[in-house]
């Protein structure tokens, strides 16, 4: 198939070349130089430890921690929560268990679900979640960003809709204590 483009080879072409290459050569500081990379630091977050850990304080047959402290940190109850988890870990890619390279398991679907709903539940930023859920900032943001969307495909139509004007007639009532207009 022929093409359109035609290129005719000049032997003035090998001169302007050669005059650009022997400037940059005089001097290199006609092109900027990359920016250096940055190192990632590697905190080895022993994240199979940690989902036991997870596991045994709210999840066993026999928790560190109640069901009342459960309810009041991840502002729901239990098997809500468990629900949501299983739904999100079965539909979500982002949530289904993976190995990585070397046979190591990725981030439970629960750490997962815990470090977002802690986001969500305190208001906190997502750095907040390494020290007891164990992952960092950019994955704990990450998981936000995949749960919302997950939350929203998987429970938007029967749970999420737009506030009927009682609603916010409501809320404003609840949160202003003064009436809505009209």
């Amino acid at each position: 198939m022929a093409s359109s483009f035609h290129y005719h080879y000049h032997k003035d072409d090998d001169e302007d070349f050669d005059n650009i290459f022997d400037d940059f050569l005089e001097n290199p500081d006609l092109f900027p130089k990359p920016k250096e990379r940055k190192k990632r630091i590697f905190i080895e977050r022993n994240r199979e430890e940690d989902h036991e850990k997870l596991w045994n304080d709210y999840f066993s047959e026999t928790p560190t921690y109640s069901h009342n402290l459960f309810r009041r940190r991840f502002r729901m109850n239990k098997p809500l929560f468990l629900s949501i988890v299983h739904r999100l870990s079965t539909e979500v890619e982002y949530f289904r268990p993976t190995e990585d390279a070397v046979g190591r398991s990725s981030l439970s679907p629960l750490q997962k679900c815990t470090a977002t709903i802690r986001q969500l539940a305190y208001d906190g930023g997502a750095d907040t979640v390494d020290e007891y859920v164990r992952l960092g900032e950019t994955t704990a943001r990450k998981c936000l960003h995949h749960f919302t969307a997950g939350i929203i495909h998987l429970f938007g139509d029967q749970y999420l809709r737009r506030p009927t004007p009682e609603d916010l007639k409501d809320y404003s009532l609840l949160v202003n204590n003064v009436d809505f207009p009209g």
